[in-house]
């Protein structure tokens, strides 16, 4: 009797993650990915949230920086985009930190303070 070959299909991974991964055998397969999860968003009264200004390395544009935030991308994205709507500017976020494009740090320390952030500087 021929040996039954089993197909796994992950549709709740990212596809690059299992990237060399056709097919297996082996009925007890468990397919592990070493991606590190991400943190839990933490409440706004434990955030300790920096704000910074910086021209460095960026062809001479002041942007302000928030450094600190401790959670999940989802929330940094919605961070940002608090942010930069209230502003009425550009910005992004990446890698643990809102980039908002021009010089407002005041105001932005204003808005995260009413936003319910008491732990800013």
């Amino acid at each position: 009797m021929p040996k039954e070959t089993h197909f796994f299909f992950y549709r709740t991974m990212d596809w690059k993650d299992r990237l060399n991964i056709v097919y297996s055998t082996n009925p007890d397969f468990e397919y592990e990915t070493t991606a590190e999860p991400e943190p839990e968003t933490k409440p706004k009264k434990e955030q300790r949230l920096r704000v910074f200004i910086e021209k460095n390395h960026r062809g001479g544009k002041t942007v302000t920086i928030v450094r600190g935030f401790i959670g999940s991308s989802d929330d940094l994205s919605a961070l940002a985009r608090l942010l930069k709507t209230k502003l009425g500017v550009g910005g992004s976020a990446k890698e643990g930190e809102v980039i908002i494009q021009g010089d407002f740090k005041q105001r932005v320390i204003d808005i995260l303070k009413g936003d319910g952030y008491t732990d800013v500087r």
